[in-house]
């Protein structure tokens, strides 16, 4: 009898628990569908793509990085290419994705952000997005349609692992998919990989050549496929030793170091390049800081000698 009766028990809260689930799913069908988050943040010119528990949201970064385009040194051929793009696309007429792509240092993000500098009084904007909320493309568009602001898209250090799929959403966005980018939004990323996927050498075995033209494998195929979306390729190039001693006496003058006895400063830059192995803008930025930073100092002053306990 005890049996029969938890039976029953067990029954009947089961009965139970199905009632209620049905009757769970009846008002969540009643409930209104939670707001998409829209602007509120006037002012801003840059923004962060951040994930939600209903999707994503965008948050306004009070800083945002200044640099002007004057500030970007030996790279004149691709500045002016993306700065004519961007003008394009801020006077409403047709203008191109871009990838900047190459060697470290060399200035392709601080490019970017010098155009935000440039141009954010003729309504410029940028959302930085990172690249595991790129499947959230289609939301953020919908955040910025009808808005008068252009955006740029903005994924920095983008590239992908040969398991990873997320590049596929972004491959469909710039070109093919259902959820275009619409007329006030640009995509522009910067990475160190041409075609943002890794290459290895067995994926080329399977390239032939057909009447002395060159096919590649399905493997290669498919990692150009996505950077070919792209309609504008920029290339950056390693700093020659001329390139990269240039951008270090501009960084001296915009920071208000020394003038005088540039022997010994240049064969100080050129020391601080070989330890790092990279003559790049960024190398010249962070020897100009530690340069002028290091005459700032108090004549026999050694701040590892001083006092820390007072």
């Amino acid at each position: 009898m005890r049996r029969r009766g938890r039976s029953d028990e067990a029954a009947q809260l089961g009965r139970v628990l199905t009632q209620a689930e049905r009757l769970l799913a009846r008002i969540e069908t009643r409930l209104p569908a939670p707001e998409v988050p829209r602007f509120a943040w006037d002012g801003h010119i840059a923004f962060r793509c951040l994930a939600t528990d209903g999707g994503i949201a965008l948050k306004g970064i009070r800083h945002p990085h200044r640099i002007g385009l004057a500030d970007i040194r030996c790279v004149d051929s691709q500045k002016q290419e993306l700065a004519r793009n961007t003008r394009q696309f801020l006077a409403g007429l047709p203008a191109n994705n871009a990838l900047l792509w190459g060697s470290r240092g060399t200035g392709k993000s601080s490019l970017v952000k010098a155009l935000l500098h440039e141009y954010s009084p003729q309504g410029l904007r940028l959302i930085e997005v990172d690249k595991a909320l790129l499947t959230h493309l289609p939301d953020i568009m919908e955040l910025l349609e009808g808005r008068p602001e252009r955006y740029i898209l903005y994924c920095d250090d983008l590239s992908f692992e040969a398991d990873e799929s997320g590049y596929k959403t972004l491959k469909a966005v710039l070109d093919g998919s259902v959820s275009a980018l619409g007329g006030n939004v640009l995509v522009y990323a910067t990475s160190n990989r041409r075609h943002l996927l890794p290459e290895y050498h067995h994926e080329n075995l399977a390239t032939r050549s057909v009447d002395g033209e060159i096919h590649h494998g399905e493997a290669v195929e498919e990692k150009i496929s996505l950077s070919e979306r792209f309609g504008i390729w920029l290339s950056f190039y390693p700093f020659t030793q001329d390139e990269y001693l240039e951008v270090v006496r501009h960084w001296l003058d915009r920071l208000g170091g020394p003038s005088g006895a540039w022997d010994e400063v240049r064969a100080e830059a050129l020391r601080w390049a070989l330890q790092r192995g990279s003559r790049s803008g960024r190398s010249a930025w962070q020897f100009a800081r530690d340069w002028t930073g290091r005459q700032g100092l108090p004549s026999g002053v050694d701040p590892s000698s001083a006092d820390l306990q007072d």
